[in-house]
């Protein structure tokens, strides 16, 4: 069987669109309101999906109307930093060509909904007319490199930031295609002097368009995040390459290494599987670039591209054994020893929620943003109340790996004004949630996620007030600990190493796992499956009950259910009773 026979089809779509071009600019101009099958697998690198409106899609059904597709458009933002005028520019988007919500996303970036085709050129164009890119937001390439946000004024932060652009733009496709199709006058052929420019380079050795990706670009999506192992809020163990941050005596000296993490699985393929990354080595900073790109180009040769399901890179660290890929690595791509990684692991984790200062005798805010959904409704307006600070205040604005977003450089006397513009609105602040609604996220799931099985944004809130009122009546109110909810069980929102993952299973029910941890480093175990959405807390509650009984000294509830394990639980909590 020869090469190409052997692709999955959406190598050979790749292989054949001459560096992610063909058929996209024919399928813009053909005259319906969706794209073909072909630029709908490339449209993805460009930083988009076509997506249909499910609430209505029985309803045409029944009228006998065609699907109502929309564009979800995501904004790839390294680190999630942001201008108070870029944030504006999406906001105006949402408003102008979406509908009218804004998404921060688990990954530090946004996006957009319920754009029509007519205007994705539009929307990309004015995105990158803000400074902004959605190049390689989402498609088989490395996607946004996520980073600490708090915009503490130390060096050892800006330079993980640093090294997050740096890895982001290194990474991003270098085709021409996205310049072409999206900031060129279609009737004048003239290129919009925006952003990032996007023209091809061709001054390394290789593919004279990609010296890094090649023609048929990586087998799957390729994600990296960089972090302290003090505050690993970026989730370092999920990743494919996770940065851990090596600080001693203030001062960054490199990097622990970790590969092969990532939460996608298909619960019907048992070859599918979670994964938590393993620890490969030490790297000095200079050195981070170069690593990378040898992971990357061993993952593009070595990642299986006749299975798209078992493609990602933490399949090629299960079979051969962190040895033997330390030992290709070194022999093949990175062309030299690499040195043990220091004895330091992940010790905590910080959401940079509230008011901090910043080291420079000004202060920033964490606020938190319920899922991330960032609309105006009759309970709040939080759109507008945005809106108002990044007009008014102008601060720098940070959005964070869990959803929510954090206001810099604010002044003291600005803290005041800043909490009555939220007011005002209706918005809560962050000292107004409980602990359990701060820690949870969920993905957007239904009514527009293909993929999506069950609900997850829109039944978290609920569930929320539900599990408030049983930790309240159990005292564990002020227990911190992650609720982690998702539509599929493709892992968006991170939920297989978190305390409580909430995982879509089938038409309104969930598989429930437990005993993962706020550290992020630990896989949790499967509890319970295919449980309704009205049982979901009162599964949860003996379980809590259990743990408010039976927990050592300072115990967090996902190690208390780590040190358990199933059998115990369910032994023990049973029709909503803990049992002796």
């Amino acid at each position: 069987m020869s090469e190409e026979q052997a692709l999955d089809g959406v190598e050979k779509i790749k292989l054949e669109s001459h560096y992610l071009r063909a058929p996209i600019p024919q399928d813009l101009n053909d005259g319906n309101d969706f794209f073909g099958p072909e630029s709908i697998q490339l449209l993805k690198h460009h930083g988009s999906y076509q997506q249909d409106d499910r609430d209505v899609r029985t309803e045409r059904r029944k009228q006998k109307l065609d699907k109502l597709y929309t564009m979800m458009v995501r904004t790839k933002i390294p680190g999630g930093k942001m201008t108070s005028e870029q944030f504006l520019a999406e906001l105006d988007l949402c408003d102008q060509l979406g509908n009218s919500t804004l998404r921060i996303t688990t990954r530090q970036g946004l996006q957009l909904h319920g754009i029509p085709k007519r205007s994705i050129r539009e929307t990309i164009q004015r995105i990158n007319q803000a400074g902004l890119s959605t190049l390689g937001a989402c498609g088989d390439v490395n996607r946004n490199v996520m980073s600490t946000p708090a915009p503490y004024k130390s060096t050892v932060h800006q330079q993980m930031l640093a090294t997050a652009e740096q890895l982001a733009s290194y990474f991003a496709p270098r085709s021409s295609s996205y310049r072409d199709i999206w900031l060129t006058d279609p009737d004048t052929g003239e290129k919009e002097q925006v952003g990032q420019q996007h023209d091809m380079d061709t001054s390394l050795a290789g593919d004279e368009v990609e010296p890094i990706y090649g023609k048929r670009y990586l087998p799957r999506k390729f994600k990296m995040g960089v972090a302290t192992s003090d505050d690993n809020c970026v989730d370092l163990y999920s990743q494919d390459i996770g940065w851990m941050a090596i600080v001693e005596n203030g001062e960054l000296i490199g990097y622990n290494v970790l590969v092969g993490g990532g939460f996608g699985v298909t619960p019907s393929a048992a070859k599918t599987f979670v994964a938590v990354a393993k620890m490969l080595c030490f790297v000095p900073p200079q050195q981070v670039q170069p690593l990378a790109e040898a992971i990357i180009t061993l993952q593009r040769d070595h990642g299986n591209r006749a299975d798209r399901k078992v493609a990602r890179l933490k399949y090629v660290v299960a079979d051969w054994g962190v040895e033997k890929f330390k030992q290709t690595l070194e022999q093949q791509y990175y062309g030299q020893p690499l040195e043990a990684p220091r004895p330091i692991d992940v010790t905590g984790y910080d959401d940079h929620m509230g008011w901090r200062e910043q080291g420079d005798g000004r202060w920033f805010y964490g606020l938190n943003v319920e899922n991330g959904r960032i609309l105006d409704n009759e309970q709040q307006q939080l759109k507008s109340a945005l809106r108002e600070i990044c007009t008014t205040l102008r601060p720098p604005i940070y959005l964070t790996p869990h959803q929510s977003m954090i206001f810099g450089n604010i002044e003291e006397e600005g803290k005041t004004r800043l909490e009555a513009i939220l007011r005002k609105h209706g918005v809560p602040l962050t000292e107004d949630f409980s602990t359990v609604r701060r820690w949870s996220m969920a993905c957007p799931a239904l009514p527009l996620c293909g993929l999506a099985v069950t609900e997850s944004e829109r039944v978290l809130p609920s569930m929320m007030d539900a599990l408030e009122a049983k930790l309240i009546e159990l005292g564990l109110q002020d227990e911190v600990f992650t609720v982690r909810m998702t539509g599929c069980p493709n892992g968006c929102a991170r939920p297989y190493n978190s305390d409580v993952g909430l995982v879509g299973r089938t038409l309104d029910k969930y598989t429930i796992f437990l005993g993962g941890r706020v550290l992020g480093d630990r896989l949790n175990f499967e509890y319970k499956d295919k449980v309704p959405t009205a049982e979901v807390v009162s599964t949860l509650a003996p379980v809590l009950a259990y743990y408010q009984q039976a927990r050592e000294n300072g115990e967090s509830f996902g190690d208390f259910c780590h040190r358990k394990g199933k059998d115990d639980l369910l032994a023990r909590c049973d029709g909503g009773l803990v049992t002796g």
